[in-house]
């Protein structure tokens, strides 16, 4: 795979841990056992809380990047959240046994549940994790309770070419400098958490299987999802027209809320919050 030779083990844990300890102090590093190898999963908030199962973006967003929104969130909910399995984390997947198809990733998803105990579950995802999310209560809707997606890619809308032409050079020959130039490029300049940004960056080359793709859930399908949702879009997102986005989830979602977040581009979430999305996600998680 290109670029995994630059790949470097030790300096990704170190900054996998530095984000990481921007969680609660509660919080826990739990190891789940799937049909696709062991998935690590951080925890925090009270064991007797509803559980929130949180889907980090693709690529080396991992599940350490939801650091901004864990404290709001354990408070009214016990969250778990993985790391995707073949992807940047510290899971360790089954030799080169991994998610080929929606299917397979309905398959890990229901034993992670499984493995956490957990029957269902308010689910929230992020870019590629809300893909998931979405496809999770599509496939399985008595697992989930309610579901929040935050700028969710490949699901109401394509991505913008300029978009793709800018990622094609990090993905093809992934480096930390590219890492950073993508992420400065889409991010409109904005400094985003240093320790953040080098986890992107002590990513870049990590041995990850080819993530699961496909086309857009199908209108008809969304049409039947009786779950309550709520779409939150980045206003300043590059990745995708925000207001197409929001609209066509409008039109086919029966049980839908949604909101642009102001001054934020679709990588800064969820780490770089702007204000009011802790609000968003505890009022829509309270049933308020």
């Amino acid at each position: 795979m290109p670029g995994t030779s630059a790949y470097d083990a030790d300096a990704f844990r170190v900054a996998y841990d530095k984000v990481l300890a921007k969680w609660p102090a509660d919080r826990e590093a739990l190891t789940v056992p799937t049909p696709f190898g062991d998935t690590r999963v951080n925890a925090c908030g009270p064991h007797e809380a509803p559980p929130l199962l949180l889907l980090p973006g693709g690529g080396a967003a991992t599940s350490v990047s939801w650091y901004a929104q864990a404290a709001e969130l354990a408070r009214i909910r016990r969250v778990y959240a993985p790391d995707l399995i073949g992807a940047p984390g510290l899971g360790a997947p089954a030799g080169d046994r991994h998610p080929r198809t929606v299917a397979d990733l309905a398959v890990w998803l229901d034993a992670l549940l499984d493995g956490l105990d957990v029957p269902a579950a308010d689910v929230g995802g992020h870019s590629y994790g809300a893909w998931i999310a979405l496809h999770q209560a599509l496939r399985a809707p008595a697992r989930v309770r309610r579901l929040f997606l935050l700028d969710p890619t490949q699901c109401f809308a394509g991505y913008k070419a300029a978009y793709l032409l800018h990622a094609v050079p990090m993905l093809l020959r992934p480096s930390p400098g590219r890492v950073r130039a993508f992420l400065e490029w889409e991010t409109g300049g904005a400094a985003p958490d240093p320790d953040w940004l080098r986890l992107q960056e002590a990513a870049a080359g990590f041995p990850s299987a080819k993530p699961v793709t496909g086309p857009r859930p199908a209108p008809d399908a969304l049409r039947t999802l009786d779950v309550p949702v709520l779409l939150l879009v980045a206003a300043n997102s590059r990745t995708h027209d925000p207001t197409r986005v929001a609209a066509r989830a409008a039109a086919v979602l029966p049980r839908v809320e949604t909101a642009v977040l102001p001054d934020v581009s679709h990588h800064a979430l969820p780490q770089a919050a702007p204000a009011g999305l802790a609000r968003h996600l505890t009022g829509f998680l309270s049933g308020c």
